[in-house]
């Protein structure tokens, strides 16, 4: 049915804050937060079959071209934090993430953030349709 709603496909994953991602005020540096989304990418990967060593084994890369962070709470050392990631369907070449960080002791929203990456060949050359591997996986996930 052409006017179904499409199932947003989901991941999460969870860390702890370590000594080594607080700066010399205690709170997460906010670059460790790239670190906190890729480890989502991962998650996400692993779940849907999109994994990062299967894209390069289809012949490309997916660099992040767009990245948003927007901080909304700090975090300090030993809160464990839930990474969320939703799939964004896209008609070009891309794959588009959105993610929500949340404290698991209180619930507390601490960070959103959008990532979009592009497809590149192994020889550095950016894809410009999308690439017949990652068509095949939409259709597999009605997406």
């Amino acid at each position: 049915m052409e006017n179904e709603r499409k199932k947003p496909l989901t991941a999460a994953t969870e860390v702890e804050v370590h000594f080594y991602d607080i700066d010399a005020v205690q709170i997460v540096w906010h670059g460790h937060y790239v670190k906190y989304l890729e480890n989502a990418r991962e998650a996400f990967g692993i779940k849907y079959g999109l994994e990062y060593t299967e894209i390069y084994r289809q012949g490309y890369i997916v660099p992040v071209a767009d990245l948003h962070i927007r901080y909304l709470n700090t975090v300090t050392l030993g809160e464990r934090l839930t990474i969320a990631i939703e799939y964004v369907p896209a008609n070009a070449a891309k794959l588009v993430f959105n993610y929500r960080i949340t404290g698991q002791t209180d619930g507390r929203q601490v960070a959103e953030a959008t990532t979009v990456q592009l497809f590149m060949s192994k020889d550095g050359v950016f894809e410009t349709s999308t690439p017949e591997f990652f068509r095949r996986w939409k259709k597999r996930w009605k997406q």
